[in-house]
C-alpha cells in the first residue's frame, strides 16, 4: 500500500485537550506514536492526567495552558509547542463551550463567551500555526464543529452560530491552504457521552428520547469521534480537504 495510517513520529497540538473528545484524541495518537501538546485553559490536573496518559505510550507530551479567545495567548502557545518539538504536522480544534438560553432571553455576555471561545478560539489558533504549516509546505488541521451548525439547535442558536461559523471556516481555509500542502477538514458529531454533557444524560428519560432519535441506537463515546478525527490526520486523507465528516451514528443526513 503506498500509504498508510502511521503517524509516528508527527507532533499534534490538540486544543481543549484535558477532557471529552480532546482527551481521547490524545490518548490515541499517543498509541500511533504521535507526539503531543495538549492545550487546557482551567483544569491544569486534568491536563496533568492525559499527559502522563501519553507518555506511556513513549511518546513526548506537555501540557500548556492558553486562552484562546486571546491571540497573545495563543501565539505564546504555538511558540511553546515549536520551542519544544521544532515542528506542527497536526491542529486539532476541540475547544468549546455549549452554553445556551432562549434567543430573546440570552445575554450579551453569552452570546460572546461562546462566539469567543468556539469561533474566535478557532480562528486565534489556526492563525498562528498557518505559518508554521505554509514554511513545512505540509499539515493537517481538523476542527470539530458540531450537526447543531449544520442544521441549528434550540436554545442554543449561539453555539450553533458558533458551530456553523467553524463549518465555513473550514471550507475557506482548504481552498486558501490547499497549494501549500495543507489538508483542512471539520468533524461534525452529533450527541457525544461527554463531560460537556453530563446535565443531560443525567436524565434517564431525555437520553432515552435522545437514544431513539440515533438509527445505530446508541450515544456516540468520545473514542467513536477521536477516530475519524485521526483518520482526517493521516495519508489515508491525503485528497480530502474542505469536508465535513458527520459522525452522529445516522441522526443528521447532512451531504
Amino acid at each position: 500500500m503506498e500509504y498508510a495510517l502511521s503517524l509516528k513520529g508527527k507532533v499534534a497540538l490538540v486544543t481543549g485537550g484535558s477532557r471529552g473528545i480532546g482527551r481521547a484524541i490524545v490518548e490515541q495518537l499517543a498509541v500511533l506514536g504521535v507526539n503531543t501538546a495538549v492545550n487546557y485553559v482551567h483544569n491544569e490536573r486534568a491536563a496533568a492526567e492525559v499527559v502522563e496518559i501519553a507518555r506511556r505510550c513513549n511518546v513526548r507530551a506537555l501540557a500548556l495552558k492558553a486562552d484562546l479567545r486571546s491571540l497573545a495567548q495563543t501565539e505564546k502557545l504555538v511558540r511553546s509547542t515549536l520551542e519544544e518539538f521544532r515542528r506542527l504536522d497536526i491542529l486539532i480544534c476541540n475547544a468549546g463551550v455549549w452554553e445556551g438560553a432562549a434567543v430573546e432571553e440570552m445575554t450579551e455576555e453569552l452570546w460572546d463567551r461562546v462566539l469567543d471561545i468556539n469561533l474566535k478560539g478557532t480562528w486565534t489558533v489556526c492563525r498562528a500555526v498557518v505559518p508554521v504549516m505554509k514554511r513545512q509546505r505540509g499539515g493537517k488541521i481538523v476542527i470539530i464543529s458540531s450537526t447543531a451548525g449544520q442544521r441549528g439547535e434550540a436554545f442554543v442558536s449561539n453555539y450553533a452560530a458558533s458551530k456553523g461559523g467553524q463549518i465555513s471556516f473550514t471550507k475557506s481555509l482548504a481552498t486558501e491552504l490547499a497549494e501549500f500542502g495543507v489538508n483542512v477538514n471539520c468533524v461534525a458529531p452529533g450527541w457525544v457521552d461527554t463531560e460537556m454533557n453530563t446535565g443531560v444524560f443525567a436524565d434517564a428519560e431525555r437520553t432515552a428520547r435522545i437514544t431513539q432519535t440515533i438509527p445505530l441506537g446508541r450515544i456516540a463515546t468520545a473514542a467513536d469521534v477521536a477516530g475519524p478525527a485521526i483518520f482526517l490526520c493521516s495519508e489515508w486523507a491525503r485528497h480530502i480537504t474542505g469536508e465535513v465528516l458527520n459522525v452522529n451514528g445516522g441522526s443528521v443526513l447532512c451531504g
